[in-house]
């Protein structure tokens, strides 16, 4: 059965974007690009709330990019896209979207053949996938900046989940990877 991974990067006080919605504090170096890129070999379809489709979707870097940003959006667009929004239908490039029924969706989702599933965010979306228990690994990079204020990793999380550790993976940057899977309720 196909996985469900949040992975994604957070300040060291738990922001995935500053209070101004910014992620400028993101490192976006080679060694995290080869790593994003080796990711995406693992991955074949991506899930998007609507106001982080929205904003990266459909993202193209600015042409004097580094190759590996470019590549890394360039394989990105290929995969197949699920939208969450209970406010729209249609997006650019046209996603599947999804306005109700989440757990039952993903649960078929899971049962397709492919690769496993990047649950990309936002915090709110997230937030639904950990209440529903539908999160399976959690691939965190905790990059070294206190914000103070902006929009935390986790909202609103009804119940305790348990993870089981698999691999803490250091940088150059002084970001730290943090590698776990869920331990499954009973």
């Amino acid at each position: 059965m196909r996985k469900i991974i949040l992975s994604l990067a957070t300040s060291f006080d738990g922001f995935i974007e500053g209070p101004n919605r910014e992620i400028d504090w993101i490192t976006f170096d080679e060694n995290a690009g080869k790593a994003l890129n080796k990711f995406l070999t693992e991955i074949d379809t991506i899930l998007y709330g609507r106001v982080s489709y929205e904003a990266w979707g459909n993202y193209r870097p600015p042409d004097d990019s580094a190759d590996f940003e470019k590549d890394f959006y360039r394989h990105l667009h290929n995969m197949k896209k699920y939208v969450f929004s209970s406010s729209k239908n249609k997006f650019e490039a046209n996603p599947v979207v999804i306005n109700s029924n989440i757990e039952e969706e993903m649960e078929k989702l899971k049962q397709q053949p492919g690769k496993d599933i990047w649950l990309y965010g936002g915090s709110d979306l997230v937030s639904t996938f950990m209440n529903l228990d539908l999160v399976d690994e959690f691939r965190v990079a905790v990059i070294p900046i206190i914000l103070g204020a902006g929009n935390p990793m986790f909202k609103d999380v009804k119940h305790r989940i348990k993870l089981k550790l698999v691999d803490v993976i250091p940088s150059k940057s002084g970001a730290v990877e943090f590698h776990y899977e869920r331990i499954k309720r009973l």
